[in-house]
């Protein structure tokens, strides 16, 4: 496994991390780990988790209907 190291986190940041470990039962680095680990497993759109579970694979199309672009309001007198 990789280590890291960060450098530089902010007084408030750091304490509100220490709390937050505490309140969860886990050491700072634990919950740092969990934090890292949910952000990177996150979808980069949300579009694809619906894609994952109601897409083409399991038989829902998923095109969106057309749009037609708006009309400029008008803010003159």
């Amino acid at each position: 496994m990789k280590s890291l190291s960060v450098r530089n986190i902010e007084d408030s940041v750091y304490e509100r991390l220490r709390i937050r470990a505490a309140r969860h039962g886990f050491s700072m680095e634990e919950e740092v780990r969990q934090l890292i680990l949910r952000e990177v497993n996150l979808p980069e759109r949300l579009s694809s988790v619906f894609e994952e579970n109601f897409g083409s694979k399991n038989g829902v199309d998923m095109k969106s209907p057309k749009k037609r672009p708006h009309q400029p309001m008008e803010l003159g007198e």
